[in-house]
């Protein structure tokens, strides 16, 4: 075997397409939308490549035949503003050879090092923009734009002397498999809103969405600025998730809350297309994006992507609002929603989510290593 880094059109190919060539036999593989996914390692098509060095790895076999890949990368923003010198790794899929895991990691390693990088993280994606390999959970498939893998994954980097940096928790709500939202929460909003009368709750204003993408941005920006991991968003970097979003999208599933006009929280979900994407097998034209528009509508599955709150109003139960407002728009469509990446260690969050009945379903970790050896 040996490792190559990508250059040409056809090794970008088989870069892209190699999670299809070892996974497609899984139930549980899921395409991408291949008319992004072939554009977006480039800093040109993807903002948040486009403030990162990064380098595209390939393994082939005895027979030239592609086995492995990762990328590398060493993501400025985040540098600048934890003060570290910490390089990540992400896009990592590998069949089950020890060899080809070791080789991609160690190439990865190498080419961090010598970009001064002190410390390796990952998994994190920087294009399907997702955290973590899946370490409980494996016989459900993932929901869109979250990750899956085979167990062996966690072999690998164990025995390559990675170990757990965070572990990030999945919780789920199925109503048609009885979920409810709990008696005490059902007179909740009524409450709350006598109580707060500068508080207006509404959905997502698709003739504003532009207006929108910038509150959610600014409220991420203030409210998640000390979780584990985050790095403030540049608004591009937001526009174009809600780019990614914006043919899926569910109004009834996006809230934002408003203090005298003003944005001061907000919940985003959407459907989950993955069932639709593997029916189209990833390709939008000629027809896939007619029936991706077309089946939305009827899609049960849903993800809860991201909830903040502005710091001035946390403690005051906006989560519990918007939550409540969420369930009761989406009951009657019987849906099923994971409310996905919670931290391990968030324990407001997880509390929150056990009181409104919510259960633990699936985990993810993400793995760690130092570069450099430590000495006194």
């Amino acid at each position: 075997m040996r490792i190559i880094k990508v250059k040409s059109k056809k090794e970008m190919r088989d870069f892209v397409h190699l999670p299809r060539m070892i996974h497609r036999d899984n139930p549980c593989y899921v395409p991408p939308i291949w008319m992004d996914e072939k554009n977006a390692y480039s800093s040109k098509d993807n903002p948040i490549l486009a403030n990162a060095d990064f380098e595209l790895f390939l393994v082939l076999d005895d027979e030239e035949t592609p086995v492995g890949r990762t990328i590398a990368y060493v993501d400025h923003n985040f540098n600048r503003y934890y003060r570290v010198k910490m390089g990540f790794f992400g896009a990592f899929d590998c069949s089950d050879d020890d060899t080809a895991g070791r080789l991609l990691t160690r190439a990865a390693e190498e080419w961090l090092k010598e970009k001064g990088m002190e410390t390796i993280r990952g998994p994190i994606h920087p294009v399907a923009e997702n955290w973590g390999f899946v370490y409980k959970g494996y016989d459900s498939p993932p929901v869109y734009m979250s990750p899956w893998n085979p167990p062996y994954y966690h072999g690998f980097f164990t025995g390559y002397g990675y170990e757990k940096a965070k572990d990030l928790l999945v919780y789920e709500a199925d109503i048609q498999s009885g979920y409810t939202l709990p008696p005490r929460f059902n007179e909740f909003c009524e409450r709350f809103l006598k109580r707060c009368p500068g508080i207006k709750i509404r959905r997502l204003d698709m003739r504003r969405i532009k207006d929108d993408a910038r509150s959610i941005w600014e409220i991420s920006n203030t409210a998640l600025a000390n979780n584990w991991g985050y790095v403030p968003l540049e608004l591009s970097v937001m526009e174009d998730m809600l780019r990614k979003l914006r043919l899926i999208v569910d109004p009834d599933a996006v809230w934002m809350v408003e203090d005298a006009g003003k944005a001061v929280g907000f919940c985003l979900g959407f459907p989950d297309i993955n069932m639709l994407l593997k029916r189209i097998k990833g390709k939008m034209l000629p027809f896939g994006w007619a029936r991706l528009i077309l089946g939305v509508k009827k899609l049960r599955d849903y993800r809860l992507f991201g909830l903040a709150v502005h710091p001035d109003w946390q403690g005051k139960a906006l989560d519990a609002l918007m939550y409540i407002n969420l369930y009761k728009n989406l009951v009657a469509k019987k849906v099923r929603m994971e409310a996905n990446y919670i931290l391990e260690d968030n324990l407001n969050i997880k509390n929150a989510l056990e009181k409104l009945g919510m259960r633990h379903s699936k985990t993810y970790r993400i793995y760690e290593k130092p570069l450099i050896v430590q000495t006194d």
